[in-house]
């Protein structure tokens, strides 16, 4: 579509001339506060599948975003494309319209040996070497998961009869030589050598391409994150095995969480706390 040659945007910030975000497409009113954050935009309409409501909203580039109710909870999706760049141009845009509470949902490969196919993570936190964070903010600055988010994909997780994990993951920049695989002809350097070992060391459980960016730039923006992710490869084994079910599960778990969410939200809003905390829950059957 040929835009209107009179229209100009701000270049700081800018929108189309439906004052529609120009990445997403979406404008004002067209997202929850609750948005789940798929990478893949086939997996959209997986997602809205589960709602009692849902519209589609926008397509544009990787970025398909539907809205709808599930539970009578507002809940949105939109797809991110792979990498921090363009996760972080959404994320930017989704809050710039009235999103607060993102859930990450994707696919990643466990570096620990414990940790099969099939299985979910909920991360608590991440390395960052995703790139795109350190154009926000100084590297130190830690990629943490909002502590209500971990706890409501963890009772979701209870609910549903999910195996899952809770930990630390590293996000890479590359699918490939950022995670310790090697590049297009054998393409190696030295430090892919040690990379899966150091952070099997440490404690990290997978590799992934998009969280540390997502919790970053939540907790830079005063916004709440978190990530669950289906296991399809362990690096450790060698082994790949991509399982619909467990996707499936993990959206299961996402969805879940934001009826969680909702419901913990409305408690502090009640009880005129700013946090959740277990007691909350026993107050508010009395």
């Amino acid at each position: 579509m040929v835009q209107d040659l009179k229209w100009k945007a701000k270049a700081d910030r800018p929108e189309n001339a439906d004052q529609s975000q120009y990445h997403i497409r979406c404008r004002p009113g067209d997202v929850e506060k609750y948005v789940l954050l798929p990478g893949d935009p086939e997996r959209v309409g997986q997602m809205a599948a589960l709602w009692e409501e849902k519209r589609h909203v926008a397509t544009y580039r990787e970025h398909v975003t539907y809205t709808g109710k599930v539970g009578g909870v507002g809940i949105s999706a939109c797809s991110t494309g792979a990498g921090g760049p363009s996760t972080a141009s959404a994320l930017e845009e989704l809050a710039e319209i009235g999103a607060e509470t993102f859930i990450r949902v994707g696919t990643c490969g466990a570096m620990q040996e414990n940790i099969e196919p099939g299985d979910l993570i909920i991360c608590a936190g991440a390395v960052r070497y995703d790139g795109t964070s350190d154009q926000y903010v100084d590297h130190k600055y830690p990629a943490i998961a909002n502590q209500e988010v971990v706890m409501a994909l963890i009772e979701a997780a209870e609910r549903i009869g999910a195996t899952y994990h809770v930990g630390i993951g590293y996000t890479a920049a590359s699918f490939f030589c950022g995670q310790g695989r090697s590049g297009f002809n054998n393409y190696r350097q030295s430090w892919m050598e040690t990379i899966m070992e150091d952070m099997q060391k440490a404690g990290v459980l997978n590799f992934e391409m998009e969280a540390s960016t997502v919790l970053t730039l939540s907790s830079l923006f005063n916004l709440r994150a978190g990530a669950v992710f289906t296991v399809v490869a362990n690096r450790v084994k060698d082994e790949f095995e991509y399982k619909g079910e467990g996707v499936a599960q993990s959206i299961a778990v996402a969805t879940e969480a934001t009826k969680i969410l909702n419901e913990w939200d409305e408690l502090k809003k009640r009880s005129g706390k700013p946090y959740f905390f277990p007691s909350l829950l026993q107050q508010a059957q009395k």
